[in-house]
Parts: structure tokens; C-alpha cells; sequence
């Protein structure tokens, strides 16, 4: 095959290149996103951190990409597509540096928060760039073999996670994100062509971004440190007034702006805020839960950290194998049983794991609970995904996307920044065995219920939303089946080459 005026064919030399290019891309993303909740006990042992510190390691770079997200995936419409893709792999690899360089918990945050910027730049980038650059005949099978071959990033992470810290250090699970970035710079420069939106007007909302990302991080500073501080500190004061005005200031922008990050008009589509509430409280209980299990199993059950990192992987495993075939399945039937089942799965799996504590065996405590837990987000991943792109009309399918990834990152922010002052962790309890099982427990129910709750929000789903029975196929219309994620710690990332308005 050869390439041709209407996109790159597959099975050509730049086909490969271009292919390569975003799951180097992505992969850093995703091996990142695994290897750190793995390093987590090293970290704190090294910096001596406080469970607020370890919070804010996570909750730092969630922020950032959280806020940034939506603009970001602009920012390759009118500036070029390649060109933010590489500014956003050099970006991320220079903060990964940076993190492995830090030596206190202080810096290790403010290059986290720099690494989730580049990651804002470098999620939306790589499925952009497939959906401009190749064939339409050929961008499904491009799509397909991305998604596959860039879910064993996250498949492997946790191992790699777990022998790099094992082995030398934690830092060695960030400056591995150099010569992978080096070379992804590389391959981008010789085979990706450059694409933009030649309609796209305007700039994009820099000041609802900026406020959004205050009203963020403002909430997310005053549960994080209300629990050491109390609530009449000072410091929680100000970050709760930060984030309740960013926040408003954020929802007036949106509504008063003729070209919004969020058109409101979307929230008027009951399926639409249903899935998109599923999706909150379901990544919630889901980034509490991998934020603590490392811990649990480092510190209460004397694992490895390879050993850790591997205890998970039949999560990803199954994610792997079967979130494809979930997607496909609830085109056929409609989403909504999935949408209740998959829930209530993880939180029966989230239920299970409260056997795991000291002397608790591997196959007996541990396997038969993250096997449910990974069948529950291996039902429901998908299909949720494909209800949150099928309920937004086709001119928002991008839109619709980048919401969805954004509320995604955004419960897990808010979870990690809450659950552990909910479970009573603070301090350096999380070094102690007794009183990080006491808390692991208390938040495992609290996650079981956050999880079942998503589940029977799904009731009100309506099922016919994926018949496209009567729909023309469009060359932007998203496949209600494809399962593109970035690794169980994140949503899929369906991401439409830019926001169309």
C-alpha cells in the first residue's frame, strides 16, 4: 500500500513511524501512571513524607491534567497537531527529570504538577494525530492496533514499577521517561505530518482553564490538608475560598462564553450527565483503591515492590482481554445492563479485598478479589465511554470525550485528596501495619459504596442510546465498541482530534 492525498495507508514505512510515534507517546503516560503507585512506600521512606505529602505526589499531576485537559487538545487544532505533541513529550520528559532530581516532597509535588502539564499535552495528542494523519478505511485498524499495543504499557508497569524501585531507586521509574521521550521526539520529527484545523477561529479559554484549574486545586488543598490543619486554619480557609470561587467563576465563564470548554447545553441530555456522574464516582473508588492497595500490600503484607506490582496485574490483564469485547456487547444489547453490573462488580471486588491484611495468602485473599475487581472495569469501561460520546451530537463528539477523561481524572483527584482523613490515615500511619489496615478497610467500604452507587445511577440510563440502526457512519463517528484506554488508573481516552463548536 502507498500513501496518498486523503492520509497515510496502512502497512507503508511512515504508517509504522506515525504508529510508533503515539504509542511511544502514550506509553510514557500510561507507564507513569502505574509505576507510582508502586513507588509510593519508597518515596515516603526517602523524604520522609506524611500521608498528605504522598497525596499530594498523586493529586499534583492528576490536577494539572484534570485542568488542562480540554484546552490542551485545542491547542493541536490551531497550532498544529505535531507540534504540541512534541511540545508536550519534551515537556514531560524534562519534569520527569526534574521528579527524579527532587529531594524533598515539596519539589517531588511541584515537578509533578510540571509532569501533568506535559501529560495534558501528550493525552489527547496521540489519537489526534492517528485521526488526521492515516486513511479513513485504515484509522479504525490504526485506532485498534494503538490501543492494544499501548495497553501493555500499562500492563507492564506495575512490574517494571516494582523491579526499577526494587532494583536502584524510585527515581529510575522517572528517568526511564527519557530516552523514551528522546526517541519518541525522534520519530515524531521524521514521520509525523503536520495537521491542524484550518476552521478553527479564536483562541482557546485560557481564563476558563486558569480559573478552573484555582477552583481545583483550591478544593483539592483544603481536603487534603484540613485533616493536620483543621478546618479554621488559615491556609483550608483560603483554599476553600479559592476553590468554591475558581469553581463558580468557572461554571459563569462557561455559561456566558459563546465557544465554552463545556457547552452546558450537554448537561441538558439526562444519559449524557447520567454516564458522566457513573463515571465520576466509579474512578473515584477506583484511584482511592490503587492509591492504598500498593501500600497495603507493601507495608502490611511485607510484599516487594515487584511483588507488589505484580499482585495487580490481573486487573489489566482482564481489562486487556475483554474491555473490547464489552464494548461490542452492550452495542448489541444496550449499555445499561453493563452499566449496573460492572459497577456493583468492582465494588463486590473492592468488598473482597478487606480479607487482605497481615498474613493474608496471595491466592487465597488477594487474586479472587482484584479478578472480580478487574471483571467489574473490564464490564463497564467501554460502555460507558460509548454512552457518553453516543448520548453528545456528532459535533461534540470531541467535546464529549474530553469531558468525560476530565470528570474521570477529577474523581480520582477528589478521592485521593479525601480518603485518606475519611479512613483515618494522617501522618506517617501509613509506615504502620495495624493502623494502615484499619484504614485500608474503612476505605474499601467507602469505595465499595462509592462503586455500587455508580451502578444504580446506571438505572436511569437509557438503552437505546447506542442503536445506530438509523445513523449515517461519519468519518469523525467514534466506534461505540473501541475500548481506548490509558490503564486502569485512567479513563479511556477516546479523544476527538479537537473541539469542534
Amino acid at each position: 500500500m502507498t500513501d496518498t492525498a486523503a492520509g497515510i495507508r496502512w502497512g507503508t514505512p511512515v504508517a509504522r513511524g506515525v504508529l510508533a510515534t503515539t504509542i511511544v507517546g502514550s506509553g510514557m503516560a500510561m507507564l507513569d501512571g502505574t509505576i507510582i503507585n508502586v513507588a509510593l512506600p519508597r518515596i515516603g521512606d526517602e523524604l520522609d513524607a506524611s500521608v498528605a505529602g504522598l497525596q499530594w505526589i498523586l493529586d499534583g499531576y492528576l490536577l494539572a491534567l484534570a485542568a488542562l485537559i480540554l484546552v490542551a487538545g485545542s491547542l493541536g487544532d490551531r497550532y498544529g497537531r505535531r507540534r504540541m505533541f512534541i511540545v508536550g513529550v519534551v515537556w514531560f520528559g524534562v519534569a520527569s527529570g526534574l521528579c527524579a532530581a527532587a529531594t524533598t516532597t515539596e519539589m517531588l509535588v511541584a515537578t509533578r504538577i510540571l509532569q501533568g502539564i506535559g501529560g495534558a499535552l501528550l493525552t489527547p495528542g496521540s489519537l489526534a494525530i492517528l485521526q488526521a494523519s492515516f486513511a479513513h478505511e485504515d484509522r479504525a485498524r490504526a485506532i485498534g492496533a494503538w490501543s492494544g499495543l499501548g495497553g501493555i504499557a500499562a500492563a507492564i508497569g506495575p512490574l517494571l514499577g516494582g523491579v526499577l524501585v526494587q532494583v536502584w531507586s524510585w527515581r529510575l521509574a522517572f528517568l526511564i521517561n527519557l530516552p523514551l521521550a528522546a526517541v519518541c521526539v525522534l520519530l515524531a520529527r521524521r514521520y509525523v505530518p503536520e495537521s491542524r484545523d484550518e476552521e478553527a477561529t479564536g483562541h482557546p479559554d485560557f481564563l476558563a482553564a486558569a480559573v478552573g484549574a484555582i477552583g481545583l486545586a483550591g478544593l483539592t488543598g483544603a481536603l487534603v490538608e484540613a485533616p493536620g490543619r483543621g478546618i479554621g486554619d488559615v491556609v483550608v480557609l483560603v483554599a476553600i475560598v479559592l476553590g468554591v470561587a475558581g469553581l463558580g467563576s468557572f461554571l459563569v465563564i462557561q455559561h456566558r462564553s459563546a465557544d465554552p470548554l463545556v457547552p452546558p447545553k450537554l448537561f441538558r441530555d439526562r444519559t449524557f450527565s447520567l454516564a458522566n456522574a457513573l463515571t465520576f464516582v466509579v474512578y473515584a473508588a477506583l484511584g482511592g483503591v490503587m492509591m492504598l492497595m500498593v501500600m497495603q500490600l507493601q507495608v502490611s503484607l511485607g510484599y516487594s515492590p515487584t511483588a507488589a506490582g505484580l499482585a495487580g496485574l490481573p486487573i489489566t490483564v482482564i481489562m486487556l482481554l475483554f474491555s473490547g469485547r464489552s464494548g461490542a456487547l452492550a452495542q448489541k444489547i444496550g449499555p445499561r445492563t453493563q452499566l449496573v453490573v460492572g459497577p456493583i462488580l468492582v465494588g463486590v471486588g473492592m468488598l473482597l479485598l478487606m480479607r487482605v491484611g497481615p498474613g493474608s495468602s496471595y491466592l487465597g485473599s488477594v487474586l479472587p478479589a482484584v479478578v472480580v475487581f478487574g471483571a467489574g472495569l473490564a464490564t463497564v469501561v467501554a460502555p460507558v465511554t460509548a454512552t457518553v460520546l453516543a448520548a453528545a451530537p456528532d459535533r461534540y463528539a470531541g467535546v464529549a470525550s474530553g469531558v468525560n477523561n476530565a470528570i474521570a481524572r477529577s474523581g480520582g483527584l477528589l478521592a485521593i485528596a479525601v480518603l485518606p482523613a475519611v479512613a483515618g490515615l494522617s501522618g506517617a500511619a501509613y509506615a504502620d501495619p495495624v493502623a494502615l489496615t484499619a484504614g485500608w478497610r474503612t476505605a474499601l467500604l467507602v469505595c465499595a459504596a462509592l462503586a455500587i452507587g455508580g451502578g444504580l445511577i446506571a438505572l436511569g440510563i437509557h438503552n437505546g442510546v447506542l442503536d445506530t440502526s438509523s445513523a449515517e457512519e461519519t468519518d469523525e463517528s467514534p466506534h461505540p465498541g473501541e475500548c481506548l484506554h490509558c490503564g486502569v488508573d485512567s479513563p479511556p481516552t477516546h479523544v476527538h482530534p479537537g473541539r469542534h463548536a
